[in-house]
C-alpha cells in the first residue's frame, strides 16, 4: 500500500474548509429566516400591546381622577354640612368666636383638598380659615363696625397633632363680602350650591365653594362656604404619570383650564404649569361636542406634524372634563426603535455567527482554556463569587473547570468569617499576611444594643435572630459609607475609615454611617421581649492610631489599636450616662464640622484618663434636617459656656429654656440639676467644668 502523508494533509484540510463554509451557511441562513418571522410577529404584538398599555394607563388616570374629584365634591359637602348642622343644633353660635375658630380649624386640618372655610354675615362682616400650604393655617375677620378696611390675621404653625400660634397682624383690604356673587346668591337661596370663585381677601386665586345660608330658629344668621382653590387639583395631577412626555389636563366645558400639574402648587404658590399640550385638549372638546361631554371620548389628533393619543371623560362636577394628551411616539416610537435595532443586532449576530463557525476547529480547546485561567485569576484576586464551572466536550479541561470551581466554593465557606473585600484591597495594595502596622488618622465607630445584657438573659438563644437582623442592619451602613467593618463583640460592631483605602473625608463617612445606622434600626421596626423599640447607642471619633495587621505568626486581625480608639469605646459608654444615642470626640467634629449638626454636651474625663475632653451629640447632616440653625442647640451652648465661666444661676435659665422649647432632653435635664447643686453649694477654687466618667 502506497501512503502519502501530504495528500491525507491536504484532503484532510480540504475537508475541514467545506465543513467550515457549510456551517457558517448553515448557521447564517437559519439566523436570517429566524430574524426575519420573528421581526414580523413581534412588531404586529408590540404595536398591539402598545395600543392597549396606552389604553390601560388612561383608564386608570381617569379612574384616579374621577375618584380624587368626586372625594374633594363629598368632602367640601360634608364639611358645610358638619358645620351648618352645629349651627342647626345651637352647639355653636356665629358669634361664638373661640368654638367658631376651632370648629374651622378644624375642619381645614381634617379635609386635606379643602382651602378656605369662610362665613359671612348679613351686616358684612366676615371671618375665614385659610390653609397656607400644608405647614401653616390663618384665621382671617373683616368686621365693618371696627377697624374699617382693615382685616386681622392670625397665623399658625401646623405642628404633629396639633397647631401653635405664630403671630398676629393687621392689613388694610377693600375685600367686601357682600359684593361676592357666593354670599349674595347664598344670602337669598335656600339650599347651598356651587360656585365659581375667583377673588379672595388674599387676591385672586381660582377656585369652587359650595356656599349656603345658614338659618338659626328661622333666622337668617348668614352665608357658609367651603372653597377648594384649583392648586390643590393641580398638585394631585402631578402625582399622575400619564407616560413619560404626556399630560392631564381638567377643563370645563367652554374649554377653559381648571387644572394642569404642578407639585409645586398650593394656597401660597400659583400653579405654573406647562401647558404646551392643552390646545389639543380643548381641540377633543370642539370635536367631541356634546357627546364628549355626557360620556367618554376618544381619537388620534394631529398637531405640529405630532400625533398623539387624546381621551376625554366627564368627570362628577358639573361641566368639568379630564383631558389626557398622550404623544403617539411615546408608546410607538420605542417599539420602531426597537425594530430597527433588532434587525441590526441579527445582522451582526448574523455575521458574527458565521465567523464563530468558521473558527469553532480552533477555538474548543483555547476559549476553554482562557476561561479556566480567567477563573483562577478570580481565585488569586479573592474574587471567589466571580468563579463559575464551564463545562467542555474535552474531558480534561472539564475536570481542571471543575476542581477550580470546588476550590472557590470552599474557600467561600470562609467568607462569613473574614471581610473578603478587605482581604481583596490588602490583596491588591501587596499587603503581606505578617505582624506589621503604621500610624495614621483614621475615624472608629462602636456600635452598642443599650440594655442588651438583660436582653440576652431574658431571652436565652431566641436572642440570636433579633442580634443577626441588628448587625445586618449595622454592617449594610457601614459598608454603604465605605467602612471597614473590624469586628463583632457580641453585640456590639466595630469599625474604621480611612483604611486600607485612604479616604480624606474618614470623619464625615464615619458620621454618615451612624445615622443610616439608626435610621436603619429605626424603620426596621426591631424590639425587644417587652414590645419596645430596639436603643442603640454609638460613640465615634477620630485621631492617630495603629493601623494594620495585629497578631501572631498563627493568626492576624486587621484592625486599630491606640488611644483614640479607647477613647470611642468610652463614648459608646458614655451615651448612657448623657441619655444619648450618639456621641463624637472633639477630632471627628473638627474634621466633618462643615457637613453634620452637632451639639457640645460637656466637657468629660473618660475612664483611665484625668485630662477633659469636649465631647459632642451627633444630631443630623447639614442640609438633611430642615433647620440647621437650630435655636435649641445655641441655648444650650450658651449655658455651657455660662457654666464653664461659674456663671451656674445664667446656666441654670439656659438649660431650663432648652427644656421648655424642645421638651424631654437627658443633657439639658443634667446640666440643670448639676447647675442647681451648684448654686446652692458654691464650688472651690479647685473646681473644673470636666465631668468624670468612672465605668468604661
Amino acid at each position: 500500500m502506497n501512503v502519502n502523508p501530504g495528500r491525507h494533509l491536504r484532503e484532510i484540510a480540504k475537508l475541514t474548509v467545506s465543513i467550515r463554509l457549510a456551517v457558517s451557511a448553515l448557521v447564517l441562513t437559519a439566523i436570517l429566516l429566524t430574524a426575519a418571522l420573528s421581526s414580523l410577529l413581534w412588531w404586529r404584538t408590540a404595536e398591539a400591546a402598545s395600543r392597549q398599555l396606552a389604553s390601560t394607563i388612561n383608564e386608570q388616570i381617569v379612574a384616579a381622577v374621577r375618584k380624587e374629584v368626586a372625594a374633594i365634591v363629598d368632602e367640601a359637602r360634608a364639611a358645610h354640612t358638619a358645620i351648618r348642622t352645629l349651627f342647626l343644633q345651637n352647639v355653636l353660635d356665629t358669634r361664638d368666636a373661640d368654638k367658631r375658630e376651632f370648629v374651622f380649624l378644624s375642619q381645614l386640618q381634617s379635609q386635606a383638598t379643602i382651602s378656605w372655610v369662610a362665613f359671612g354675615w348679613p351686616d358684612g362682616s366676615f371671618f375665614a380659615a385659610h390653609k397656607l400650604g400644608d405647614r401653616r393655617l390663618e384665621m382671617m375677620e373683616i368686621s365693618l363696625t371696627d377697624h374699617a378696611g382693615q382685616r386681622r390675621i392670625d397665623e399658625y404653625e401646623v405642628v404633629p397633632g396639633d397647631i401653635e400660634f405664630a403671630n398676629r397682624r393687621f392689613e388694610p383690604t377693600d375685600f367686601r363680602v357682600a359684593d361676592r356673587a357666593w354670599f349674595k346668591t347664598g344670602l337669598a337661596g335656600e339650599e347651598p350650591e356651587w360656585f365659581k370663585v375667583m377673588d379672595h381677601p388674599t387676591g385672586e386665586r381660582p377656585s369652587i365653594a359650595f356656599a349656603g345660608p345658614i338659618d338659626v330658629y328661622q333666622e337668617r344668621q348668614g352665608v357658609l362656604a367651603i372653597v377648594i382653590e384649583y392648586t390643590r387639583l393641580a398638585r394631585f395631577l402631578s402625582q399622575l404619570e400619564v407616560g413619560r412626555t404626556g399630560t392631564a389636563f381638567i377643563i370645563d366645558g367652554s374649554g377653559e383650564l381648571i387644572a394642569a400639574p404642578d407639585k409645586d402648587a398650593d394656597e401660597l404658590h400659583a400653579a405654573k404649569s406647562d401647558t404646551t399640550l392643552l390646545p389639543l385638549a380643548r381641540m377633543a372638546l370642539v370635536k367631541a361636542g356634546e357627546d364628549g361631554r355626557k360620556e367618554a371620548w376618544r381619537n388620534r389628533l394631529t398637531s405640529a406634524g405630532g400625533a398623539y393619543e387624546v381621551a376625554l371623560t366627564p368627570l362628577p362636577f358639573p361641566g368639568w372634563s379630564l383631558a389626557t394628551v398622550i404623544p403617539e411616539a411615546e408608546f410607538l416610537g420605542p417599539v420602531e426603535t426597537t425594530l430597527r435595532r433588532l434587525i441590526l443586532g441579527l445582522a451582526i449576530g448574523a455575521v458574527l455567527a458565521a465567523l464563530a463557525s468558521a473558527m469553532l476547529a480552533r477555538s474548543v480547546i483555547a476559549a476553554p482554556l482562557s476561561r479556566v485561567v480567567g477563573e483562577l485569576r478570580h481565585v488569586e484576586a479573592f474574587a471567589l463569587e466571580q468563579v463559575r464551572r464551564h463545562p467542555s466536550r474535552l474531558k480534561e479541561i472539564a475536570s481542571l473547570s471543575g476542581a477550580i470551581a470546588e476550590m472557590a466554593a470552599g474557600l467561600s465557606a470562609f467568607r462569613k468569617f473574614i471581610p473578603a473585600d478587605l482581604v481583596r484591597s490588602l490583596l491588591r495594595q501587596g499587603v503581606e499576611a505578617r505582624p506589621g502596622g503604621s500610624m495614621q488618622e483614621l475615624s472608629v465607630m462602636f456600635v452598642d444594643i443599650a440594655g442588651f445584657t438583660g436582653l440576652s438573659e431574658r431571652l436565652g438563644d431566641r436572642v440570636v435572630p433579633l442580634l443577626s437582623r441588628y448587625l445586618d442592619l449595622a454592617s449594610e451602613a457601614v459598608v454603604a459609607n465605605g467602612g471597614t467593618i473590624d469586628k463583632f463583640i457580641g453585640d456590639a460592631v466595630m469599625a474604621f475609615w480611612g483604611a486600607p483605602q485612604p479616604q480624606a473625608d474618614h470623619a464625615l463617612r464615619c458620621c454618615r454611617a451612624a445615622l443610616g445606622c439608626c435610621r436603619a434600626i429605626a424603620a426596621s421596626g426591631l424590639a425587644d421581649d417587652l414590645g419596645q423599640p430596639l436603643q442603640i447607642r454609638i460613640g465615634i471619633n477620630s485621631g492617630r492610631m495603629l493601623v494594620g495587621n495585629i497578631g501572631s505568626e498563627l493568626r492576624l486581625n486587621y484592625t486599630v489599636i491606640g488611644d483614640a480608639v479607647n477613647v470611642a469605646s468610652r463614648l459608646e459608654g458614655a451615651n448612657k450616662s448623657y441619655g444619648t444615642q450618639i456621641l463624637i470626640g472633639e477630632a471627628t467634629e473638627r474634621l466633618a464640622r462643615s457637613a453634620i449638626i452637632t451639639r457640645e454636651i460637656d466637657s468629660i474625663a473618660v475612664y483611665g484618663r484625668e485630662e477633659g475632653f469636649a465631647v459632642y451629640e451627633l444630631v443630623g447632616l447639614v442640609g438633611e434636617s430642615g433647620d440647621e440653625t437650630l435655636d435649641w442647640i445655641v441655648r444650650y451652648e450658651q449655658g455651657l459656656a455660662n457654666y464653664r465661666a461659674r456663671r451656674f444661676a445664667a446656666a441654670l435659665a439656659d438649660f431650663e429654656a432648652v427644656l421648655n422649647m424642645r421638651g424631654p432632653d437627658r443633657p439639658a435635664e443634667l446640666m440643670r440639676d448639676r447647675c442647681g447643686q451648684l448654686v446652692e453649694s458654691a464650688p472651690d477654687v479647685a473646681w473644673r467644668p470636666v465631668a468624670a466618667l468612672t465605668t468604661k
